[in-house]
Formats: C-alpha cells, sequence, structure tokens
C-alpha cells in the first residue's frame, strides 16, 4: 500500500541545500512505494502536488516583519505575541487543509521546527503534531543555537516548546553528529543520523554539445585554469583563502564563484571582489548566466547548471568556516574532481575521518597548500588515483543507498515491517 508523504517548508525551490536534500529524499522515497507532496512559501514542484501558503516564506515581507521584531528585543510587546498567534491558527489550518487535500500519511517538516525563521509556523507544527497524533519525520539541518542572530530575542518559551519539539509521534534526522549530540543534551531528544547524500550510484553528467561552449561563455581563455568555488558568496564561506591560495599557485587562472550572495547581504561580495583585485586574482562572477535550469536569459545567452561547469574545472574550492554538512563537498567528489577543504568541524568530526585525500587548510593558506596543489595540477595520473578513492569512499557512506535504508527503518517504526515500504 502506498504511503502518502508531506514536505513542510519555508520554501522548496532552487538550489539552497534543505530543497536540494527534499529532492533526495522525494526520489527515495518514491523508490520506497511513497508519493510525494509539498507545502511552502515557494514551490518549484509540479502543481498538482504542491500547496502554496506565500507567508511561510520567510522573505515574505509580513514574515519578516514580524521576525525582526522578535530578534531585536528581549521583551515581547502584547501586540507581537497576537500577530504570532493570529499566523499560527492560519498556519494551522493550511497543515489541515494539506492533509486532508492530499491524505497524507507522514509529515516531514525540512528545518521548519529547527531554525525560526518563520515562529508561526513552528507553532502551529507543535500544535497540529500534538492535535493530530500524524506520524512524523522531523529532518533539521540547521538548530538556532548554531547561529548568533537568534540569541537575542523575546520569544525564548516558543522557540523552548517548538524548536523542536519533544512529542512521542515525532522521529527526528539529523545531519551530523554534532547536531546529534546536542539535541540530546540541550533537549533530551534523541535522533537518527542521516548525512546529506548524492546519487553516487549513478554517473553525473558530463560535457555535451549544449556546454561545450561554456569555458568561452565564462569568458576563460584556453591556456587558463578553471578553479570553482560552487557556493553563494556569504561570509562563513571564507572565499578569501581560496583567493589567496589561486594568487600563490603562480599560474594563469580564472577563479569562476557559481553563485550570487543571496539573501545575506552584498558586502562581503564587496570585499571578496576589493581583496580579488588586491592579489591581482581574475575573479569571474557567474550568478547571472547561472541558474537551476538551462535556458536563456533576457538578452538571449545560454543559462547553464553549475553541474555544467564542474565536467570543465581543474580544481575546486571548498574553504568553508562553518557548514552544516557540506554539499559542495560532495558533489566535487561525485564529479570527480580534486579539491581544497577548510577543516571546519563537521568536516573534521564526521567526513574526514572517512579517509578522503583532500588538499586541507586550518584556517589559512600554507606555502605546503599552495605545493599540493601545484603538485595535482602538475600530475593528471595522481588526480585520478585520489578523485577514484575519494569517490570509491563517498559511494560507501554517502550515496542514496544509505538515506533508502535509513528512511525505510523510519517507516517501519510508524507503520511495521510490512508497511508497503520496499
Amino acid at each position: 500500500m502506498h504511503k502518502n508523504v508531506g514536505f513542510v517548508s519555508f520554501r522548496i525551490a532552487g538550489t539552497d541545500g534543505v530543497s536540494l536534500e527534499i529532492e533526495k529524499w522525494a526520489d527515495v522515497l518514491e523508490e520506497l512505494n511513497c508519493n510525494c507532496f509539498y507545502l511552502a512559501g515557494e514551490l518549484d514542484r509540479p502543481e498538482d502536488v504542491c500547496m502554496i501558503s506565500e507567508e511561510l516564506h520567510f522573505h515574505n515581507p509580513t514574515t519578516k516583519e514580524i521576525y525582526l521584531e522578535c530578534f531585536s528585543r528581549k521583551a515581547r510587546p502584547e501586540e507581537l505575541t497576537g500577530k504570532l498567534h493570529t499566523w499560527r491558527k492560519k498556519f494551522k489550518q493550511d497543515l489541515y487543509d494539506f492533509v486532508e487535500k492530499f491524505e497524507i500519511d507522514v509529515l516531514i517538516p525540512q528545518n521548519a521546527i529547527t531554525i525560526p525563521l518563520n515562529l508561526s509556523l513552528g507553532m502551529a507544527l507543535t500544535e497540529f503534531i500534538a492535535e493530530t497524533d500524524m506520524p512524523v519525520i522531523a529532518h533539521h539541518h540547521d538548530f538556532f543555537w548554531e547561529r548568533k542572530r537568534f540569541l537575542t530575542n523575546c520569544v525564548w518559551d516558543i522557540i523552548n516548546a517548538s524548536y523542536p519539539p519533544h512529542l512521542h509521534n515525532i522521529q527526528h534526522v539529523v545531519i551530523n553528529t554534532s547536531g546529534q549530540n546536542q539535541l540530546a543534551l540541550r533537549t533530551g531528544i534523541s535522533s537518527t543520523l542521516i548525512p546529506n547524500v548524492m546519487h553516487f550510484e549513478q554517473e553525473p553528467p558530463g560535457k555535451d554539445d549544449y556546454n561545450k561552449d561554456i569555458r568561452k561563455d565564462l569568458d576563460i581563455a584556453d591556456d587558463e585554469l578553471l578553479i570553482l568555488q560552487p557556493t553563494r558568496v556569504v561570509q562563513r564561506k571564507g572565499i578569501e583563502h581560496a583567493l589567496e591560495m589561486v594568487s600563490r599557485l603562480g599560474r594563469k587562472a580564472a577563479f569562476v564563484i557559481s553563485h550570487a550572495s543571496g539573501d545575506e547581504g552584498f558586502e562581503y561580495e564587496q570585499r571578496v571582489r576589493d581583496y580579488a583585485k588586491m592579489l591581482k586574482v581574475r575573479a569571474v562572477f557567474v550568478d547571472d548566466i547561472i541558474r537551476e535550469k538551462r535556458g536563456l536569459t533576457e538578452d538571449g545567452r545560454k543559462v547553464y547548471t553549475l553541474q555544467d561547469i564542474y565536467p570543465y574545472a581543474d580544481f575546486v574550492t571548498y574553504p568553508s568556516l562553518i557548514e552544516g554538512f557540506g554539499n559542495a563537498f560532495l558533489e566535487t567528489i561525485w564529479f570527480r574532481k580534486p579539491i581544497m577543504v577548510n577543516n571546519y568541524s563537521i568536516y573534521a568530526t564526521d567526513i574526514k575521518p572517512k579517509g578522503f585525500e583532500v588538499v586541507e587548510i586550518d584556517d589559512y593558506v600554507t606555502d605546503k597548500t599552495v605545493e599540493d596543489v601545484n603538485y595535482l595540477l602538475d600530475h593528471p595520473e595522481e588526480v585520478e588515483r585520489v578523485v577514484e578513492k575519494n569517490y570509491q569512499l563517498a559511494l560507501r557512506y554517502y550515496g542514496y543507498s544509505v538515506v533508502k535504508q535509513k528512511l525505510r527503518a523510519l517507516l517501519c517504526h510508524f507503520f511495521g515491517e510490512y508497511c508497503g515500504c520496499l
């Protein structure tokens, strides 16, 4: 018998980490005989499986105004409490309508009761889950205690009750061991660890007729290295370290940054541009022609996806200071490319011990860093050995089979061994 699964989040669209993992989970759940449906403030899934409630999105003006009020003071005005409860009632009704419309059997909140970007949604989910006793798999990506911007607020009562709620019908899933440990220490909640994954069981897309001109369209000369920074331009990505490494290579190179600043302001992007000029590194910002899907810009230029760039990259940089897990790391391994990685905490505790071979830095670039990168660029046979080893490790630890096994176990917990989940 098929089970109907309902994903709930602020947005389920684009290439942010949460949306990408939802897509991967949906692929696996469909293999497990489930039908997937979606409730969010922004959606890019087929209309017949979607329900949109615009105020769920943290970019919605009303939602953003309430958020700013909640996280800018320590005493809560009565009027703000009223606003929070008004939207709680609205969102709770949305949840009831969503479950009724698609006959949902299992609800999967994605970060919605993890990080308080929309407090009324967290309150609504907590009440809905308590009232219905519905089976819930709560997928936690970024806990509020990991971000200092949430620590000054006037809503500790709500955060303590709903982020996440401690209810018997919720199976909690975290993406790293730090989150698992902190969740248990802070709340007494046990959880299942399911890391972010890639479809390592399949070969990645490669060079084809569509992307054969990508170096030309990115204005990269034939004698230039293409060094790829496959992230947004935000401070925690530590892009200065990559720029320094490129500047010290002593090679003609284009440093390609794939994504825009996004929703965290443009000050850091200006800092990166200025630093690149100072170091005489040719930084190429390509977010205007890199999108989720291929197509054309308004002025007729070809639009590529990030997966169109990877096959042409000579080297990848990932010098992040903080990451919940590391999707770009996995994607680089999937495309069999050499990579420089900063030893951020989750990499150090969860990924590095698996035995991956990378050029590693500890918050700064050394002479050995530059020497190691140059060695790989000069020795393609060594690159081939390293990337194949990394691929096989990732297939073992971060393939779809890992998610399939664990999601099946969670579904069997609710419905028994013979629930129809293959």
